[in-house]
């Protein structure tokens, strides 16, 4: 960088916050506002308490070098393109466009300081610093700069404190859509879209024409998008007919709000937005958007917890269910509820605000819809135990799976008939050969699909038959949650609408707490004597069909803990006999080594079994212990998490994934499961994270104490930071 370069760099620069977000540290100079005055400067300037301490030193004052660390935090003027290049040609040996502790490069990297207009050189060290610098980099290049001033705060930051920025003012930002005009062409690209000539495509539902009228118009008007917009049909949608668009797969639309068109001044529409989960999950996904809610609340971001639960009550209105996600091939399927505990922590954060209290009457109204409708109606409820099932319905091979993912399930049938693989699926599908078996097989792969927990060998060729601790604890909580609001909120007489009435259900009729206090009441009964386990101290699921408990150890059954239906006495024995099976070095894991069974080649490992933790568990369980009284425990086992992910965090720059494997300590997020994990495939700096981790994360930290906050700030193992308390524990008490 030449002289009049480093002027020109300082003269633009202003002082701001060095761990702003990026649109504000690298925008376009001086257009963020801020204190202007000079990011890097060497000059005869003092601040004003050291020229107050020198005001009687004799002689002229020397020129100062700011490089001195005692007087100002460094800076480093760094041309970005040149040290990016030279950067990974050090240090990314195995030339993944990541800097991680698996490279082997020299470690170290030096650079100009700003103080001196790059003329020292500072050292940057460790594979934390570097990664971080990669990062900054790669973000300084998404904003044009070609030369920064960049504060080494931003490369040494405690990484819980840069970890928790991210998430704030990054990811799920990176994590937000919306379907509307503005992005239909990218969102509408599906990358489970197997079919010949792929394009953009819309299903609209009768009930909202003004989105198919929006979507026709912008059809016309774009024709090279080649946007097809197509309406769903006003009769029930069966599964033949989600079988029959598989050659035609689209967005399902979800909810979109009035708007004023900015360059025109008329009224138009814009799409509500959502958060994704990450990684190729671009849709609304049902348990996904809950969990995310929890940390988006952390994060004061009540805005877009509040529309996805707006995006929920759409699509339960016109499609009967909270979706799987909303493609067409998951019209029959939803995802685990959580839409009453979702909605009540929104209105908690809105209460005060215009609109609130129809904010929560809409959504249990809907929650009150998919609970007649979907959980509490055939083929999901088990009429003999009166408990619910994951049964969605379905023809077929599910469609969104690659092409060779039911190979070895389906070749042998194709052989049988002499067919090709394609030719035996398509016969299959449209019912020309008759295979109970593979009904049968496909049922279950569905129903475990629509658990959230694909795939386990809990659920594996059973999931349809089980009535599980998870979903008929959440829908304890319904139950209890729709009993309490109407009779809080409502005055205990709440009319249901004709939009939001099940088959079966009357416009105009009223729900009472009392109705609903009963439904909880019989489910926990229920669920006592089916699936609670008084010896083995913990919850299993029950199997419909052979009408026996199953025996798999599931992480799940802390989920009881989570909807309060445990008695205290249930409580306590989860701690004591069950949490003692699922904590690892890292946290909750989701089954028992003992149940998950011996892995082979011929028996692979599956992603909701041992080894693998997910946020999910561990953000119910925390909660459950804490709901209980069992702070201590709900502590340790967020620190462990918090510790495995910030690890990982620092060792491979800057990752955040879908799953961990929790009896790792080195490098957790190295999955061998079959799909592999979300979120670690990106060049240069995670823009994402993933969804619930992310929100696990900012959770969790709501949870440790400060101390624990501190020890996690400097990576300290559990083991190590446990140790280290009860000696403090025993100094004081010597």
């Amino acid at each position: 960088m030449t002289t009049t370069e480093a002027r020109h760099v300082r003269k633009g620069s202003v002082e701001i916050d060095p761990y702003s977000a990026p649109h504000i540290y690298y925008g376009s100079k001086g257009e963020q506002g801020g204190v202007l005055k000079s990011r890097a400067y060497s000059s005869v300037f003092e601040p004003l308490s050291q020229s107050l301490v020198d005001s009687d030193r004799k002689g002229p004052t020397r020129r100062q070098s700011q490089d001195d660390a005692a007087r100002k935090p460094r800076r480093f003027l760094i041309p970005v393109d040149s040290t990016l290049k030279s950067l990974l040609a050090r240090e990314d040996t195995d030339n993944n466009m990541q800097i991680t502790i698996d490279d082997d490069g020299p470690k170290v990297l030096s650079v100009g300081t700003a103080a001196s207009n790059g003329f020292n050189r500072a050292d940057i060290r460790g594979t934390y610093m570097l990664s971080n610098l990669l990062q900054e980099l790669t973000l300084a290049q998404d904003y044009g700069r070609k030369h920064i001033i960049l504060d080494e705060a931003r490369l040494n930051e405690n990484p819980v404190n840069r970890l928790s920025r991210l998430i704030k003012t990054c990811f799920w930002d990176g994590l937000t859509r919306r379907i509307d005009g503005s992005v239909i062409e990218k969102v509408g690209r599906d990358p489970k879209d197997w079919t010949p000539n792929p394009q953009p495509r819309v299903y609209v539902p009768r009930g909202a024409p003004e989105q198919y009228e929006y979507y026709t118009k912008l059809a016309r008007e774009r024709p090279e998008i080649r946007l097809d917009v197509q309406w769903l049909p006003t009769e029930k949608i069966t599964g033949e007919y989600v079988r029959d668009l598989n050659d035609r797969p689209g967005l399902l639309a979800v909810a979109m709000e009035e708007c004023i068109d900015p360059k025109t001044g008329e009224k138009d529409l814009r799409g509500v937005p959502f958060v994704v989960p990450g990684g190729r999950f671009n849709e609304v996904y049902g348990w996904d958007s809950y969990m995310e809610s929890l940390g988006l609340l952390v994060n004061d971001r009540e805005d877009l917890a509040k529309a996805m639960v707006i995006n929920f009550c759409f699509c339960i209105k016109h499609y009967g269910k909270v979706l799987n996600a909303n493609r067409s091939y998951y019209l029959g399927r939803s995802q685990p509820p959580f839409l009453t505990d979702m909605a009540l922590r929104v209105y908690e954060r809105i209460k005060t605000t215009p609109g609130a209290l129809e904010f929560l009457r809409s959504a249990i109204f809907a929650a009150i819809k998919e609970y007649y409708s979907v959980w509490t109606a055939e083929p999901r409820l088990d009429p003999i135990t009166g408990l619910s099932r994951y049964r969605p319905e379905g023809v077929g091979v599910p469609p969104e799976t690659e092409s060779t993912h039911f190979a070895h399930v389906l070749q042998p049938y194709a052989d049988k008939y002499g067919m090709s693989f394609q030719e035996f699926v398509r016969a299959y599908n449209h019912r020309k050969v008759n295979e109970p078996e593979l009904d049968e097989y496909f049922l279950h792969d569905r129903a475990v699909r629509e658990s959230g927990h694909d795939t386990s060998y809990r659920l594996e060729k059973v999931a349809a038959n089980l009535a599980t601790i998870d979903l008929n604890s959440l829908l304890y909580k319904y139950e209890a949650d729709i009993a309490r609001t109407i009779r809080h909120f409502f005055g205990d007489h709440l009319i249901m609408p004709a939009e939001y009435c099940a088959e079966g259900m009357r416009p105009g009729q009223i729900e009472t707490s009392a109705a609903w206090d009963r439904r909880a009441k019989r489910r926990r009964v229920a669920i006592d004597r089916y699936l609670w386990n008084d010896s083995k101290g913990m919850y299993f699921d029950y199997d419909t069909v052979k009408k026996e408990q199953t025996t798999y150890e599931s992480v799940t059954t802390f989920w009881a803990m989570w909807a309060g239906l445990s008695t205290p006495r249930q409580a306590a024995a989860l701690v004591i006999k069950a949490l003692p099976k699922f904590e690892e070095f890292g946290g909750l894991v989701s089954g028992s080594k003992e149940s998950r069974g011996v892995t082979s080649l011929a028996r692979p490992n599956r992603q909701w079994d041992y080894p693998y933790g997910w946020a999910p568990q561990q953000m119910l369980a925390w909660t459950g212990l804490l709901r209980y009284g069992y702070q201590e425990e709900a502590e340790r086992l967020a620190y462990k998490w918090l510790y495995l992910v910030t690890k990982a965090f620092v060792d491979f720059n800057g990752v955040v994934v879908e799953k961990y494997n929790v009896t790792r300590p080195v490098d957790p997020h190295k999955v061998d499961a079959e799909y592999g994990n979300q979120g670690s495939d990106f060049k240069g700096v995670a823009r994402e994270g993933f969804g619930w981790v992310n929100a696990s994360y900012v959770y969790g930290l709501q949870i440790v104490n400060a101390h624990m906050k501190r020890a996690l700030g400097a990576c300290t193992r559990y083991d190590t930071f446990h140790a280290a308390t009860e000696q403090n524990v025993e100094a004081l008490q010597n």
